[in-house]
């Protein structure tokens, strides 16, 4: 099968559209797929390859200071790691609005991401009910416990960060999947994640799936791997979609 990727820029954010060449024209259903920290969109073509091949009109953006839009990283401590996420999540209704106006995209919309690209993922399951069915692929669900674990380390290593950080990042626990179980509604959620990672802890995820261990919606895969994604994991994630969205 003829594969189309084209490279779109909305704005000033670049993102490659992958799609079956035959589809290319035409309403599909549509699954933006966020990348990870100091990444880029090309890194998910593989998947989105996968998922295009199956019907799907994929989108992959490059997250601000990644990619096409790299800037050198702050030295303070995550301050450029949330602005991506925070820009992610400012983006996200401006991507599915452009490609609503052009006719290319219905209601059946998909999110995923790997690792900050995950977090992206759970965090915007928290606001928009038009997302159909999301995947998390070594991301965390609990970004106020992550947003601790920096602390944590930049006080172990004496990093400089400012005394009024928490207010700075005031916005991150609305976006905090596991404060606010309920904005899931039933919709399936795929949680991929490696038992020895150790950039995104398995122990997030881990104590999520506890906190959610009744809730029948949540599919979830641990694997004696660390920080890495390889081809059977992305084979589980399209089948997923193909699944919960194509009903396949």
């Amino acid at each position: 099968m003829k594969m189309t990727v084209r490279k779109r820029v909305l704005g000033t954010l670049p993102i490659l559209e992958v799609v079956a060449h035959e589809n290319r024209n035409k309403k599909l259903p549509l699954i933006i797929y966020y990348h990870g920290w100091q990444s880029s969109k090309e890194m998910n073509l593989t998947q989105a390859r996968y998922l295009a091949r199956e019907g799907f009109r994929v989108l992959l953006p490059d997250a601000m200071s990644h990619g096409d839009r790299k800037q050198p990283v702050s030295k303070i401590p995550s301050l450029t790691f949330w602005q991506s996420i925070q820009t992610n999540l400012f983006e996200f209704g401006f991507i599915l609005d452009h490609f609503r106006k052009i006719g290319v995209v219905g209601d059946v919309i998909g999110v995923g991401g790997t690792s900050m690209g995950g977090m992206t993922t759970c965090a915007l399951l928290t606001h928009h009910p038009e997302i159909k069915a999301a995947a998390c692929v070594m991301g965390s669900p609990k970004p106020v416990a992550y947003k601790e674990r920096i602390k944590h380390f930049a006080k172990e290593y004496d990093r400089y960060l400012p005394e009024d950080y928490d207010e700075l990042v005031s916005w991150i626990p609305a976006y905090d999947l596991s404060l606010r179980p309920e904005t899931l509604a039933g919709r399936p959620f795929f949680i991929w994640h490696g038992t020895k990672d150790t950039v995104v802890p398995y122990d997030h995820v881990d104590q999520f799936m506890e906190e959610q261990k009744d809730t029948p919606n949540i599919t979830f895969v641990d694997e004696d791997e660390v920080h890495l994604v390889r081809t059977h994991t992305m084979e589980k994630v399209t089948a997923f979609f193909v699944k919960e969205l194509l009903g396949k």
